[in-house]
């Protein structure tokens, strides 16, 4: 009887073991943000979007009862310390990577898929949507595959194409003569080089009259000289490809010297603390919007206070746009991890099949703030409906952060259309 008891109580005790281990399951992620590079502006509110989406998912059962430990690294927007952080976290396990940058990501498109390591950047960039080498860039050597590379959002290309298929039509309902002109204003840097061709092509198709390019830096500075340039280049239509803060200084630079453009910007162009900071120089500017801005009347309203709880337990902070944006990548991955750890293939290759798998696919109750999203083996363009929203300016925005300043309605964003924007073939990769 004493051996048997004791044989009972070593399986009891085993079976607390194994429980206590399987509780104590880790989940390994990369996470790269920017808090101090030349895309700051946008990165420091994405990024703890990114980082409280984590949590959620973590303080909301994680993985299926498997925690996530995620790594949070600000990299500066430096291509080389991506580069090193991604092969630290391939070493240390990670099954997947939140990255962050156009240059970085492009950059390591090779790696991530010969290691199978499921990547999702707040790069947009259209070159991450051909996952089997079928476009046309690809047969010319211009892009990699990129079958391990998600986003979801519209691409850089597709927001571009769908600002201008808006302009074309604001023309001709503001009686425009002769062909309207369109430039492409942006850095020499892959991120805001990325939609230039898709924009500048559709524009002459469109009938407009592309002229040449106009240069300001990512990091900012005094645009004077670019804006005299474009006063003088006669452009009816603007496309800015920079990130918030660069934008903010060209917009202003441009109202000293009394620009008259339709200004236009793509998805990390603008969001409300760029408003608050531009002014009355931001008023009337339109530029892509993945989502509903925040306290939306819309169902996954609630599902975001629960996240953005994690680090403002008062729930009274205003999350601007890229804080949701942020969030939802993360959102995307955390349910196809809970899939591919259903189906008992919690790695790289499960992951994948789990993202490509989904169609017209809202993560964890957030209709309305993350975009429907599908996903193939031969298409990584995510959505074919792009948000375009026009900024509005009531007043003066120096006093007051933008919290009050949208409660009180000084800075509205204010809806104008949602483009569609169809998966041609000739479009993939680009």
């Amino acid at each position: 009887m004493k051996l048997k008891l004791a044989l009972l109580s070593a399986v009891a005790a085993s079976t607390a073991l194994g429980t206590s281990a399987l509780a104590q399951q880790k989940v390994k992620v990369g996470n790269l943000v920017d808090y101090t590079g030349a895309t700051s502006s946008v990165g420091k509110i994405s990024g703890p979007g990114k980082v409280d989406a984590f949590n959620w998912i973590n303080a909301n059962g994680g993985i299926n009862g498997k925690q996530l430990e995620v790594e949070t690294v600000d990299y500066g927007y430096q291509t080389q310390r991506s580069i090193q952080l991604y092969k630290k976290w391939k070493d240390d396990g990670a099954v997947a990577i939140q990255g962050y940058g156009t240059n970085d990501t492009e950059a390591m498109v090779g790696f991530i898929a010969e290691d199978k390591i499921p990547y999702f950047s707040l790069s947009f960039s259209g070159h991450l949507t051909d996952p089997a080498g079928v476009s046309a860039k690809a047969k010319e050597g211009k892009i990699k595959p990129a079958p391990y590379n998600f986003f979801g959002a519209p691409s850089y290309s597709d927001g571009t194409r769908s600002l201008v298929i808006w302009a074309a039509e604001d023309w001709k309902k503001k009686g425009g003569s002769g062909k309207p002109k369109y430039i492409h204003l942006g850095d020499n840097h892959p991120y805001p080089l990325a939609p230039k061709e898709a924009g500048e092509q559709l524009a002459k198709e469109l009938g407009f009259d592309v002229v040449p390019s106009i240069q300001y830096a990512l990091a900012g500075g005094d645009f004077k000289a670019q804006c005299l340039a474009l006063q003088a280049s006669g452009a009816n239509y603007a496309f800015m490809g920079n990130t918030t803060g660069a934008n903010v200084a060209l917009l202003r630079s441009c109202a000293t010297v009394g620009v008259n453009v339709q200004f236009m910007a793509n998805i990390w162009g603008m969001d409300e603390a760029g408003m608050k900071a531009t002014g009355k120089a931001v008023d009337g500017l339109v530029w892509v919007v993945s989502q509903n801005p925040w306290g939306a009347d819309v169902p996954g309203m609630k599902t975001f206070r629960e996240i953005s709880k994690q680090s403002d337990p008062a729930g009274a902070a205003y999350r601007p746009l890229p804080y949701v944006r942020g969030a939802c990548q993360v959102l995307y991955l955390g349910e196809a991890m809970r899939m591919a750890d259903k189906a008992g293939k919690l790695n790289g290759e499960g992951i994948k099949a789990a993202l490509e798998g989904m169609k017209d696919f809202v993560p964890f109750g957030t209709d309305g703030m993350c975009p429907a999203v599908t996903w193939t083996s031969q298409d990584h363009r995510s959505v074919d409906t792009v948000g375009l929203m026009r900024a509005r300016i009531t007043g003066e925005t120096e006093q007051g952060d933008y919290t009050e300043l949208m409660a009180k309605g000084v800075m509205k964003l204010e809806k104008v259309a949602d483009i569609k924007v169809e998966r041609k073939p000739g479009w993939l990769g680009y």
